[in-house]
This record gives structure tokens, C-alpha cells and sequence, in this order.
């Protein structure tokens, strides 16, 4: 399991027992770093500046402002953000048990894999059956990072779930959306319960890819090889791979410049090259600088 962002105590009622979070699902996409295009592209630095002064300025200057007006802000100090800020709970509570076929998918924000720690087995498992039996989720607070956070907890297919929520003022309203159905006609129903019918499947979504992140990865790579390949080019160390493909690869290389081995190949020169050193006689020219004793 991926590394915990959290341990701390789970309670409901009277019980309670020890679990750590770990994040089910991380974003990914391929980076980039802004370079300047110069004879050895290499990285920028961001300068900070000051339109009033017309100058740069040091990070040490900065303060934190909320704009309540058009250029018009009001400075909070850190401090006083630090008098504010809630500090990180060690204990998440649930506080009530609502139907969760009532919860909105619009309210759900970050996932989290819920695990038991020591000896919470038995109440983690409690709570998961007692879940799924009843078809309700558990609303719980906790606190992370100096924000206090509305968390459901849900069953899933092998344990707990739990979902960061928004708050009611985080979610736009929904007037902005209307549907009228009268204007549907039966036959038009008909043909769309139909085409529905005909694209049903089961839920896999390891059949889908983010194709353009792939192929965005081909481009990036297919460059990586050209710019190695360049005279002079630093080498760089890709994957560690088997030590078998690796010196299969090296004996392949060795066997395509051929040198004075000829057309044998490495392998057989080096075989015939160490059956020809045992089978020589022994040399009746005496080493040099040794001495011959005469009878």
C-alpha cells in the first residue's frame, strides 16, 4: 500500500481503534520546467517584482494580502494565521450516519484507502459490515494540515473508503441546470433505451487511456534518443534491467563491430581462444633472463 498521509484514532460512539489513510488516486501528467532557448538550454529563475517600485524584491519583503476591493488589499500577518489555524487532530469522528444513496457524487473531492493499525481489526471490521448491511455511510470531521476537512465513510470492494467532501458553499448552484423531458417524444425514448442497452457494459476502466499522455510520452522519448545519439552527448543511465538481457545486449554489440575476431562471433572466439591456451605444448625456449645449468 502506498505511503500514509495520516495515523490517527477512528472513533464512532464509545469505540474506538487506530487506522492510517493513503491516498487512492494521484493525478498524473508529464511536467515541464521553462527553459531559456540559449547555446545550453537550461532552467529559469522567477523573478518577483514590484510594479509600484518598478524593481524586483527579495521573498523576506512579501506579506500576505486579501483584496477586498480593485487593488485594494489588507494585510494578514502570519501570526495571526497561526492564532487561526485549527491544529492537526490525531482523531477522526464520526458524527452521524446518513442513507448513502442521498449522497451527491458532486460533494466528493480526494479518496483515501482507510486501513487498520495494531489491534483495530476487530472495530475497523465492525464498522465496514455494520456499513455495508445498513446502506448508509459515516459523516466524520478531521482536521489535516490546519483546515478541518467534512470526510465520508463509505465500504468499498476489500475495506473502507473515505472521501474528502466540499462544503455546501463550494458547490455551485444548481438553478443554472434544467432539463425538460416533455418535449421528448415515446418513439425517440424507445430508441435511446435501446442504443443504451446496446453499449452497456461492466465497469473497467482499464480498458480507457489518456491518450494524449502517451503519446506526449513517445515525443518526449523518441527526443530523449535523438539527443543521446548526438556527438559528445553525455550518457545517460537508463533502467536498471536483468543482468542476463544486459549482457546478451553487450555480446550482441561486441558481435555487430566484429574487429579481429572476424565473422566467428565473441562467444565462439572466446571458447576456441581458451581450448587453444590448454592444448599448447609447453615452449622449449627458456624464459628469458633465466639461468641454464649445464651438465
Amino acid at each position: 500500500m502506498a505511503t500514509s498521509v495520516w495515523k490517527g484514532q477512528m472513533s464512532f460512539g464509545m469505540v474506538s481503534f487506530p487506522v492510517k489513510l493513503c491516498a487512492a488516486a494521484r493525478r498524473q501528467t508529464v511536467r515541464f520546467h521553462q527553459l531559456h532557448l540559449c547555446a545550453s538550454p537550461s532552467r529559469i529563475r522567477q523573478v518577483l517584482y514590484c510594479r509600484a517600485e518598478d524593481k524586483p524584491v527579495p521573498r523576506g519583503e512579501l506579506v500576505k494580502g486579501f483584496e477586498y476591493d480593485r487593488d485594494r488589499y489588507v494585510v494578514v500577518e502570519d501570526h495571526e494565521l497561526r492564532r487561526l489555524a485549527p491544529p492537526s487532530s490525531r482523531v477522526m469522528e464520526v458524527r452521524e450516519f446518513v442513507p448513502a444513496a442521498e449522497l451527491d457524487p458532486v460533494y466528493l473531492d480526494a479518496s483515501y484507502y482507510v486501513a487498520p493499525q495494531n489491534a483495530g481489526e476487530k472495530p475497523y471490521a465492525l464498522l465496514f459490515e455494520a456499513l455495508r448491511r445498513s446502506g448508509y455511510a459515516a459523516l466524520a470531521q478531521w482536521t489535516l494540515q490546519h483546515r478541518e476537512h467534512l470526510v465520508v465513510l463509505r465500504p468499498g470492494r476489500f475495506g473502507l473508503l473515505a472521501h474528502t467532501l466540499f462544503y455546501r458553499e463550494e458547490v455551485r448552484a444548481t438553478e443554472e441546470f434544467r432539463t425538460d423531458t416533455g418535449q421528448l417524444s415515446a418513439r425517440e425514448l424507445e430508441l435511446a433505451h435501446l442504443l443504451v442497452n446496446a453499449l452497456a457494459a461492466p465497469f473497467d476502466p482499464g480498458k480507457y487511456q489518456d491518450r494524449y499522455r502517451a503519446t506526449l510520452r513517445a515525443l518526449i522519448d523518441s527526443k530523449i534518443q535523438a539527443e543521446e545519439r548526438k556527438p559528445g552527448a553525455p550518457r545517460v543511465l537508463g533502467p536498471a534491467r536483468d543482468i542476463l538481457q544486459a549482457l546478451q545486449a553487450s555480446l550482441d554489440a561486441k558481435q555487430r563491430v566484429a574487429g579481429p575476431l572476424g565473422h566467428k562471433g565473441p562467444r565462439r572466439a572466446i571458447r576456441e581462444a581458451a581450448h587453444a591456451k590448454q592444448e599448447r605444448p609447453p615452449s622449449l625456449i627458456p624464459p628469458k633472463n633465466s639461468r641454464v645449468l649445464a651438465r
